[in-house]
């Protein structure tokens, strides 16, 4: 199995596989203490399922949702000591994820500092993911890993979960 880590960095599994209950996926550890599902600040609402052409390049709209008062940093932050969002992806036998694109961010600026400009997503954004997939049923998942923030704090880094039925006709 593959990762695919912001669309174009792939890490390739190594050992015995997934199989042992006690191996986590990059994406089901915690950033923080007390990061559970409950806590989720960013949300995946769709697709659940996408059917393709089997063996063609195909594109998929993945849409997430940021709760009200919060954004997060772009995928291209214009700070480095800002955490950029990230998809995280495992790659199943039978699909190629060639790359996701990340949509511009907006520029935001806290009331106190009206004149450094962050680069931010809000309300609702879209990600492109560019994949093919043999003919068969396939489950794509993996995580968009965040850091939210409202006009006063900046919450621990969270991972919002991804899964998508990608089915190969």
């Amino acid at each position: 199995m593959k990762f695919v880590t912001a669309a174009v960095t792939f890490v390739l599994l190594v050992g015995g596989g997934l199989a042992a209950s006690s191996q986590k996926l990059p994406w089901q550890t915690s950033d923080s203490p007390g990061g559970g599902p409950n806590q989720q600040l960013v949300h995946f609402l769709y697709p659940q399922q996408v059917t393709v052409p089997a063996g063609a390049a195909q594109t998929v709209e993945l849409h997430f949702r940021i709760a009200n008062g919060l954004h997060i940093n772009s995928h291209e932050p214009r700070q480095k000591s800002l955490i950029r969002t990230e998809l995280i992806v495992a790659e199943p036998q039978g699909v190629k994820i060639a790359a996701v694109d990340f949509p511009a961010g907006s520029d935001f600026a806290f009331p106190a500092d009206p004149s450094t400009k962050l680069s931010i997503y809000s309300g609702e954004f879209s990600l492109t993911m560019h994949l093919t997939a043999q003919k068969g049923d396939h489950l794509v998942q993996g995580a968009l890993r965040y850091q939210a923030c409202d006009n006063s704090t900046c919450f621990p880094p969270r991972k919002a979960p991804v899964a998508i039925d990608v089915i190969g006709h």
